[in-house]
């Protein structure tokens, strides 16, 4: 028990450091600044477009949208980078090596990625709020529902990342996970209302879980009216809450094996052999 809290302990204290670190680090701002601004910025200068007489601009429509994204996909990409790389530079090869150490090591990455995509939530509302019209956000049980809501898209996406980064043992296959999410960004009313595209496409966007933290944040932020362009003219709260939690369950069920199976692969030979194949194919 005490070798657990220990771990625990240290994880959390090693996820605090590594937040830390990218908070000093030019690179890592840019690359949490620039994206977000950017993302923003396009928003912004579509505060004129409506759609179908919503009583919103198009703009201010996608920003909840855009926040769901951003939680989908800063906890899934920066877990699975992370497993990618540390099995190819030898770190995740010395926490195996420690007593409690892929606990610690774990955990750590945990927390510096839901202050990650917290962060980035609370830029992303502070923006929305004083840039766009019509963002409904005044009231407690809207507060609620979108901290709720944020906590479900953490809980889920963390786990499902962990998933996605042990079947990947080197970063150039990262592309194999960047690309069907980011398809799955383009067909999950994200920059559009979904009711807008073919039926099948609506089936098959509703399928994955960053729709459904896209239609929680509209729900959260916007006029109750606007429930009128979604798929089924409702905000479908239980059902919102209930696919991702399928999600997770399913998700927390599958990490820790596919971890510790990729844990006991880990040795010196095979983090050797990563290197040189990285050193063939990049030079």
């Amino acid at each position: 028990m005490n070798t657990t809290l220990h771990a625990y302990s240290t994880g959390w204290k090693r996820g605090l450091i590594e937040s830390r670190i990218s908070l000093t680090t030019i690179s890592d701002l840019m690359g949490f600044i620039m994206p977000t601004a950017i993302s923003i910025a396009v928003l912004f200068f579509m505060r004129g477009a409506d759609f179908e007489g919503a009583p919103v601009s198009l703009g201010s429509m996608n920003m909840p949208s855009l926040i769901g994204m951003n939680v989908v996909f800063g906890g899934l990409m920066s877990i699975i980078g992370t497993l990618s790389m540390d099995r190819t530079n030898g770190t995740l090869l010395r926490a195996k090596s420690m007593p409690g150490g892929m606990t610690g090591y774990l955990v750590g990455h945990v927390v510096a990625t839901a202050l990650y995509v917290l962060a980035t939530v609370a830029v992303m509302l502070a923006a929305g709020l004083i840039l766009f019209d019509g963002l409904e956000f005044d009231t407690p049980d809207r507060w609620l529902l979108f901290l709720a809501v944020v906590l479900m898209g953490i809980v889920t996406t963390l786990p499902l990342g962990a998933v996605l980064g042990a079947l990947i043992n080197n970063p150039k296959n990262m592309g194999l996970v960047m690309l069907p999410v980011m398809g799955s960004v383009a067909i999950s009313g994200i920059f559009y209302p979904l009711a807008a595209l073919p039926g099948w496409l609506q089936t098959i966007g509703q399928a994955f879980p960053i729709y459904w933290m896209g239609l929680g944040m509209r729900h959260a932020m916007l006029p109750d009216t606007m429930s009128a362009v979604e798929v089924g003219g409702s905000w479908r709260t239980l059902m919102m809450f209930g696919v991702l939690a399928a999600w997770a369950i399913l998700a927390l069920a599958l990490a820790p094996r596919l971890l510790r199976r990729m844990a006991r692969r880990e040795s010196g030979s095979a983090v050797a052999a990563r290197r040189a194949e990285m050193q063939r194919q990049w030079g």
